[in-house]
């Protein structure tokens, strides 16, 4: 019999969670993440690494691709479904590919994660410059090992998130994270602690990729899409903060075509949209060097 993956084992903590009373079950089912954050933690170097590969590979005007099954497939999905509205980056840079296709994301679709020549076909479009992040716990997911060897044979960067410290996935790739989070309160279900871990690097990873290329201000979110409410008050807050001006916030935003960065040129600078949008791109897009540092 093959030897089972740290996340298939028994969590000898947990074998009788099924007669806990409502608050002891629930106490547990917290607790077993306190570790969760030291696994993802650990693997940081890696992280880096990894988040260096995305910001270089979007600024070189690359695709991100993002590959999982299951759990892993989902949280995917999830971080690239974010970065448009949070960060401004186009759709067609960060997109993820589930293991069933879009019909995963609600249900579970048998086999398609031992599909690995879905896996490979899911990639078939990707090449040099751009960078490929297959996520599986366990890290045999043949779906998404395909994925990857297929990518790394077509010339692209690649990147394995897994949480079991043997998964194969890290070793197929280019960089392999491993954010070892063991067995499972419930044996198996990884979308407990592994898919906790899974969250956790992906958003450091997306993250941290955006505050390298300029999309944020220090801490604040200066590329954001308005496209609700709440955040258009946010964008006109960030404009009186930023601007050092008393002019209209919505005035400055409505002139700069709904764009804080340019926004807030447009005011510190005393510049019009044009000359706004030009200093930005000699900038890289960096706000910072435009209003703190103008030369």
């Amino acid at each position: 019999m093959t030897e089972l993956p740290a996340t298939e084992a028994l969590d000898p903590a947990t074998v009788e969670i099924d007669r806990l009373d409502d608050v002891a079950l629930a106490r547990v089912l917290v607790e077993a993440h306190r570790g969760v954050v030291d696994a993802a933690l650990a693997a940081s170097d890696a992280i880096a690494r990894a988040t260096a590969l995305v910001a270089e590979a979007i600024e070189s005007g690359g695709r991100i691709v993002l590959v999982g099954a299951g759990t892993s497939g989902r949280l995917a999905v999830l971080d690239a479904s974010e970065l448009p509205p949070t960060f401004g980056v186009d759709p067609a840079l960060v997109e993820a590919r589930i293991a069933g296709g879009d019909a995963a994301l609600r249900r579970a679709v048998e086999g398609a994660e031992d599909d690995a020549a879905a896996g490979a076909r899911a990639v078939d479009d990707v090449g040099p410059g751009d960078v490929v992040i297959g996520i599986s716990a366990s890290g045999g997911a043949p779906f998404v090992r395909a994925a990857v060897r297929t990518a790394r044979e077509r010339g692209a960067l690649t990147v394995g998130i897994v949480n079991a410290p043997d998964g194969a996935l890290a070793r197929d790739a280019d960089v392999g994270i491993v954010a070892a989070t063991g067995a499972e309160p419930i044996a198996g279900s990884t979308r407990m602690r592994a898919g906790t871990a899974q969250k956790i690097v992906l958003n450091a990873i997306s993250t941290g990729a955006m505050i390298r290329l300029g999309k944020t201000y220090g801490n604040r979110m200066v590329d954001l899409v308005a496209t609700n409410a709440k955040l258009r008050a946010r964008s006109e807050r960030l404009v009186h903060d930023l601007a050092g001006t008393d002019a209209d916030a919505r005035a400055l935003l409505d002139a700069a075509g709904g764009s804080v960065k340019i926004a807030v040129v447009m005011a510190r600078r005393g510049v019009d949209r044009a000359e706004a949008e030009r200093l930005l791109r000699n900038a890289r897009g960096r706000l910072a060097r435009v209003i703190d540092d103008p030369g």
